[in-house]
């Protein structure tokens, strides 16, 4: 199984971990240990590999959103019941033993913790997300719970990297007009009218903007890395009927 880890989000009383491709049950497109229950994946399957990646994690009680591509955050004291996820793309807690998920193909997950106040986060960023503030959104719901923006942490685990990113050009102007900065994060693409769009670097902008300075990008591209990470681009550009989705999570622990 392959599981990346943040530095910046080690400690006694936290576990986290980026799950790749590797280590599940799954077969076809879906091959490996993809997590997502909104694909055409068996559902024995995905309940497996799941179970597979919270073993890693000493066994907590995932819970994973709806997700929508929104800023919307939600505050998690209990696990729902399945089929009742909320439609949101980010959660807080400062409950113990739950593991707060988030599925990925593509877009960026972002782990987040304030160890000194007991709080922890998780935000599904694609571009959608990301320019309309779910970072922000997470990063409000964990001072709601007391945690302080300095000295929350925060990791961008594998999501699509600049270069295997090309968008047009109604792409870029909508983050330019957005804000000239955001130019920052295009470069000139092959083709006459495209550019290479860097949804990591923006991500890690906009946690800085919100006052987070402990910030680990893990630059993992999921696109190219074929073997590590399912990817919804890929899977397209290749005309596969689906994809596989990608587990991050991060949970408090119990104090010893």
């Amino acid at each position: 199984m392959r599981v990346l880890k943040a530095d910046n989000l080690q400690g006694p009383h936290i576990d986290h971990g980026f799950f790749g491709r590797p280590g599940g049950v799954s077969t076809g497109v879906y091959a490996g240990l993809n997590c997502g229950p909104g694909s055409g994946d068996s559902f024995d399957a995905v309940t497996e590999n799941r179970r597979r990646a919270m073993a890693e994690l000493g066994g907590p009680q995932l819970v994973t959103c709806y997700q929508v591509h929104s800023a919307t955050c939600v505050t998690v004291t209990v696990p729902w019941e399945a089929g009742d996820a909320p439609h949101a793309d980010a959660m807080v807690t400062n409950c113990t033993g739950l593991a707060l998920g988030i599925l990925t193909a593509d877009c960026a997950p972002v782990l987040l913790a304030d160890t000194r106040a007991g709080v922890i986060g998780a935000a599904h960023a694609g571009w959608k997300g990301a320019i309309g503030g779910v970072t922000d959104s997470v990063i409000a719901a964990m001072a709601a719970l007391g945690a302080e923006r300095p000295h929350i942490a925060a990791a961008v685990g594998p999501c699509i990297a600049q270069a295997s990113y090309e968008v047009d050009g109604a792409f870029r102007e909508r983050f330019v007009t957005a804000g000239a900065g955001n130019a920052d994060f295009f470069k000139a693409g092959t083709r006459d009218g495209h550019f290479h769009f860097d949804l990591e670097s923006y991500v890690v902008r906009r946690l800085a903007d919100a006052g987070v300075t402990d910030i680990a990008p893990l630059k993992a591209d999921t696109y190219a890395g074929e073997t590590a990470f399912f990817s919804f681009r890929r899977a397209t550009h290749r005309g596969e009927k689906d994809y596989g989705r990608d587990l991050s999570a991060i949970v408090l622990k119990e104090p010893m």
